[in-house]
């Protein structure tokens, strides 16, 4: 969906407080003298009338990523590890670092910066291998893919139907992955891959729901679709008189839809994007992103894999365009946009607020590494404060 600067098409718009603690010097860097980010995060005892237990002592840490990506905003990120993350962004820009963000490497595929292309979304399998998309109407819609940490990248999908837009992608392995565009002929188009991205193919709409008038997905975080599981994949929307998320068992050959109860009505409202610890639970937030609107039901859950949503008793303050689930802590996620950063510790039915600070999206590895990133090249680690 294009909307504005944001490029999210209408129709064609701590951590955290470790609930439990990660393992000792997990994805340690030399002179890291944390126990692990659980404890670095510092857990509030039971029964302290603050829901559980709370962040403590943590907060985004900047990382320095050069002048030549200062002026690039990263709305696509990939978590590796502690020390390993992706992220692309405008102009073609795409970054990794293998050090947990003291260094950086510009590894931009030459001809998406030539062409300033819009790379919303990166999937990274390890410090080699990634996947990006870029966004856009026609042939903007793109798919490169590298194997050696970016020094060669490979066209492997150019989308040819000037009705798509595409906006985000998933992997639910190495293999198998997803692409979502903008509705054609009334549905939303999926495109498929079972080679880790190397070739793609438009899977049949049968199976999937009409879409409502002006509904579209937001390339806002790279992560409209999310997947969770081996076949378990889920479509954020907006833009449409209700805001609703499409979930798919079979990778996505067939879906069912459910209202979420997040802003609707507007070519600027919706969800903005998913998160799921599991194929039960699971996270949305969105909101309204135009500057000085109100979004006072930023957030929602399920528990029953989708069928349902529930909107939080407390949620974050205003619009927000990514989340992530905290490895360590079985009820704890963070929630990213333009004003701040909030943290839930009970499964997304209360969120208070971190810090400030703009980021688009988040991600966080499996190691308990978060990352976040957004506008003038900003890039940060979760880290002990």
């Amino acid at each position: 969906m294009r909307l504005l600067g944001l490029g999210v098409g209408v129709g064609a718009a701590a951590l955290l407080v470790g609930v439990l603690a990660a393992p000792a010097q997990a994805g340690a860097e030399p002179g890291d003298t944390r126990t692990g980010m659980g404890e670095a995060l510092g857990a509030e005892p039971a029964g302290s009338g603050r829901g559980g237990y709370g962040p403590r002592g943590v907060g985004w840490a900047l990382k320095e990523t050069g002048e030549s990506a200062a002026g690039s905003r990263f709305r696509g990120l990939a978590a590796v590890s502690r020390t390993t993350a992706w992220a692309a962004g405008s102009k073609g820009t795409v970054l990794r670092t293998v050090d947990g963000g003291r260094s950086w490497r510009d590894v931009s595929p030459p001809g998406a910066v030539a062409e300033g292309l819009e790379l919303r979304d990166v999937e990274a399998f390890d410090s080699r291998r990634a996947v990006a998309l870029s966004i856009g109407e026609g042939e903007a819609s793109r798919v490169l893919r590298t194997e050696d940490g970016g020094a060669t990248w490979t066209e492997t999908f150019r989308n040819s139907d000037p009705r798509a837009f595409y906006d985000c992608l998933t992997f639910f392995d190495s293999r198998h992955g997803l692409a979502m565009s903008d509705p054609v002929d009334g549905k939303f188009r999926i495109l498929a891959t079972d080679d880790g991205g190397r070739t793609w193919r438009v899977l049949p709409d049968q199976g999937m729901p009409s879409a409502l008038p002006g509904e579209a997905g937001f390339a806002a975080s790279g992560q409209c679709l999310t997947a969770a599981g081996s076949r378990d994949v889920w479509l954020a929307t907006g833009g449409g008189a209700t805001a609703r998320v499409l979930h798919s068992a079979d990778r996505g050959l067939t879906w069912r839809v459910a209202e979420s109860t997040l802003p609707a009505g507007d070519p600027a409202r919706g969800v903005f994007a998913l998160a799921f610890r599991d194929r039960t639970r699971g996270l949305a937030v969105g909101g309204d992103y135009r500057t000085g609107e109100a979004s006072p039901r930023a957030a929602a859950r399920t528990s029953d894999g989708g069928r349902g949503w529930r909107q939080a008793a407390t949620p974050p303050p205003a619009y927000r365009s990514g989340a992530a689930w905290y490895p360590y802590g079985a009820d704890t996620a963070l929630a990213v946009g333009p004003t701040g950063t909030d943290v839930t510790t009970d499964g997304g039915r209360n969120w208070r607020p971190l810090e400030a600070g703009s980021f688009d999206t988040v991600d966080c590895a499996p190691d308990g590494g978060c990352w976040a990133a957004g506008e003038k090249g900003r890039v940060a680690r979760l880290e002990r404060k």
